[in-house]
């Protein structure tokens, strides 16, 4: 049986690898699924992606599968509910930001279209393919990060610092930074 060679930080697991071989840093176009990603980002600051991850479903029931239409109208009293589930991080200030994006994200579809065309824009719609020859040349930000950062922030999401935005941004497929021997790593 033939072993492929994988970036370091995803050998944890079997949920980890299935999570890297198959979705990290696949490029996403789907609406639904950049907002999921850029709140279960916002939800892993100053913690793990493996414990958001292994609270991934949780955070879909929670949230109404991410429907941003939905969450947008979420109460005080339905904030206070999901705060008590323990198959989420109940963090209030996380849980209150996933309703002030479903806000900011509306907007932004409503003036782009979609909020993969807002997106994809800082990146011209194409990948960006990074020189990582190992784990210590992955950059925690970049310029671009702090771009799209101060956009978001103007536009009023939260949660979204400078990291944040560039762990998205390799998880939606927008920077490709697999290790240059993984075998993910796209070929430019």
């Amino acid at each position: 049986m033939e072993t492929k060679n994988r970036c370091s930080w995803c050998l944890k697991d079997e949920l980890y690898q299935n999570y890297h071989d198959q979705e990290w840093g696949v490029p996403v176009h789907d609406d639904t699924v950049l907002f999921e990603y850029l709140n279960l980002e916002g939800a892993q600051a100053g913690l793990s992606w493996y414990t958001v991850l292994k609270k991934r479903e949780n955070y879909r029931k929670v949230f109404a599968n991410w429907d941003a239409q939905k969450i947008s109208k979420f109460t005080p009293a339905k904030i206070e509910k999901i705060l008590l589930n323990k198959g989420i991080i109940r963090n209030k200030l996380k849980v209150n930001a996933v309703v002030t994006n479903a806000v900011a994200f509306l907007q932004v579809q409503k003036e782009f279209g979609s909020f993969n065309e807002y997106l994809w824009q800082f990146v011209n719609h194409q990948p960006i393919i990074n020189d990582c020859p190992n784990l210590a040349a992955v950059p925690a930000k970049t310029e671009l990060s702090d771009l799209l950062s101060k956009d978001l922030k103007k536009r009023g999401f939260k949660f979204i610092g400078s990291t944040i935005c560039y762990a998205f941004m390799q998880a939606i497929g927008m920077v490709d930074d697999h290790v240059n021997d993984c075998w993910k790593k796209s070929k430019p």
